[in-house]
C-alpha cells in the first residue's frame, strides 16, 4: 500500500528520494513480528555500520538475492566458500567481517529461536507493547539508549555481530520497537494505532 504524505509532513531525514521516502512512509516505524523479518533488518541494520541507510536501502534487492531470501537456516551453514563467492558480488557492500559476522548472527539466530523465537527475545524488553515517544524534533531523537545497550550486549553474549547499541536502537526505530516519527508527522499517529 502506497502512502503519499506531503514532503513537509515526513520526518526529515528521508530528504527528498522516493525510495527513502517510501520507506518512510510505508515500513520505518511499524511493529515486525516476523522472527525471519527481524533477523533481515538487524542484519542490514548491520551492514550499514559506516554507510548511510539509503546505500543499504537501494541495495536491498540484491542482498536479499545473495543471502538467500535471510534465510538463517541456510545462511547458518555457510562457509568460506560462500564468503568468498559474497565478496566477489558487487551489487552488496563487500565487507569480510560483515559477511562473516551475518553468517555467525544466523547460527545465533537459530539458538535463540529454537530456545524461546527470536520475536520473543527481542519484543520482551518491550513487554511486547511498542514505546511510543513523543518527539518534536530530530535533535531530539536519541542515538541509542539503555535499552538499546542492554539489547546489543545480550544479543553479542549470544553471538551476534555488529549490533552495537547505535545499530540496535536505528533497528529498534525500523522495526517499531519504538515509535520515533515525530508528533508533526502523520506517520507517527498512524503507526501508535498499529
Amino acid at each position: 500500500m502506497h502512502i503519499n504524505l506531503a514532503e513537509a509532513d515526513r520526518c526529515p531525514w528521508c530528504g527528498q528520494d522516493p525510495l527513502y521516502q517510501a520507506y518512510h512512509d510505508e515500513e520505518w516505524g511499524v511493529p515486525e513480528r516476523d522472527p525471519q523479518a527481524l533477523f533481515a533488518k538487524l542484519i542490514l541494520d548491520g551492514f550499514q555500520a559506516g554507510l548511510s541507510w539509503i546505500t543499504i536501502l537501494r541495495k536491498r534487492p540484491a542482498f536479499r538475492q545473495a543471502f538467500a531470501g535471510f534465510d538463517p537456516h541456510i545462511m547458518a551453514q555457510w562457509g568460506e566458500p560462500q564468503v568468498e563467492q559474497l565478496l566477489q558480488n558487487s551489487a552488496i557492500v563487500r565487507h569480510r567481517g560483515k559477511i562473516k559476522g551475518a553468517i555467525a548472527s544466523a547460527r545465533a539466530y537459530e539458538r535463540i529461536q529454537e530456545k524461546m523465537g527470536f520475536d520473543q527475545f527481542l519484543w520482551r524488553y518491550l513487554d511486547g507493547k511498542p514505546l511510543q515517544n513523543h518527539f518534536v524534533s530530530h535533535a531530539e531523537v536519541p542515538t541509542k539508549t539503555d535499552l538499546s545497550e542492554r539489547i546489543s550486549n545480550d544479543l553479542k553474549e549470544r553471538g551476534f555481530t555488529f549490533c552495537g547499541p547505535t545499530i540496535v536502537y536505528a533497528f529498534m526505530e525500523a522495526v517499531g520497537m519504538v515509535n520515533d516519527h515525530l508528533v508533526t508527522c502523520p506517520r507517527h499517529k498512524a503507526v501508535v494505532g498499529l
